[in-house]
């Protein structure tokens, strides 16, 4: 299980949003490379990136953090947020992200998607993020007819390395995880599936270390580490120790 801790960016500032609505956003850090580095000291091996605004415009509205971001930390980072087309793709890539997230356009241009994954393998994550269970885009603004798991079985055999599943009804409201609807997401595809949206405490780490949560990839957490109700030295430790179990 991986724990990412989550940057979201909205003007070149580290936030954390309420329920994805921009005018509900609390700055943590003004330093999007030193909040990086924080994360990598504390233990964390990845890094999970949102540029809100490109999210909303998109394309990218916060190059300089992720660029500072990306300065700051040897950990792999991956984005998502405005990345609509393949020439997005290949300059995130080329730049020294790991992994790019692609969401509006996965619903709106799923080839788009699988072209993305045939050129750059094992690079291409896919971003569901759903509302009442139906897939919002746009940076959350518009809602669509789709479920998550329709929108999921399209790229089964694309060669998505990962769908990161949040649910916008806990998304910064530490709600605790959706544990039955991404358990129900992740039994439907093949592709390994990452939990977002609400995780609220050591009490959700403890939940996803349990068996029937071994199927999924990790989990990203927000606003419970910038608020302190997620000790990262305690949530490690479990971690790891579960790995060696």
């Amino acid at each position: 299980m991986i724990l990412f801790p989550a940057i979201d960016l909205k003007d070149g500032q580290c936030v954390r949003l309420k329920l994805g609505d921009m005018n509900e956003a609390t700055v943590f850090n003004d330093n999007p490379g030193a909040q990086a580095k924080t994360f990598e000291d504390q233990g964390f091996e990845w890094l999970h990136v949102v540029d809100l605004n490109g999210a909303f415009a998109g394309e990218s509205r916060n190059g300089d953090a992720v660029d500072a971001i990306l300065a700051s930390t040897k950990n792999p980072v991956q984005l998502g947020g405005g990345i609509r087309t393949l020439a997005h793709v290949e300059a995130w890539l080329a730049k020294g992200i790991a992994r790019v997230i692609l969401g509006t356009v996965a619903v709106r241009d799923p080839e788009l998607v699988k072209a993305a994954c045939k050129a750059f393998p094992g690079k291409v994550a896919v971003g569901i993020d759903a509302r009442g269970g139906h897939v919002a885009v746009e940076g959350w603004a518009e809602t669509s007819e789709l479920t998550a798991v329709d929108l999921a079985r399209r790229f089964e055999d694309a060669g998505v390395s990962a769908i990161i599943y949040t649910d916008i009804d806990r998304d910064g409201v530490l709600k605790g995880l959706n544990i039955p609807s991404t358990l129900e997401l992740a039994r439907a595809v093949s592709i390994p599936v990452i939990a977002s949206g609400g995780l609220a405490s050591i009490d959700d780490i403890h939940r996803l270390l349990e068996p029937d949560c071994a199927i999924l990839e990790g989990a990203i957490s927000g606003r419970a580490l910038y608020d302190g109700r997620l000790d990262p030295a305690e949530a490690m430790r479990l971690i790891r120790a579960a790995r060696e179990s």
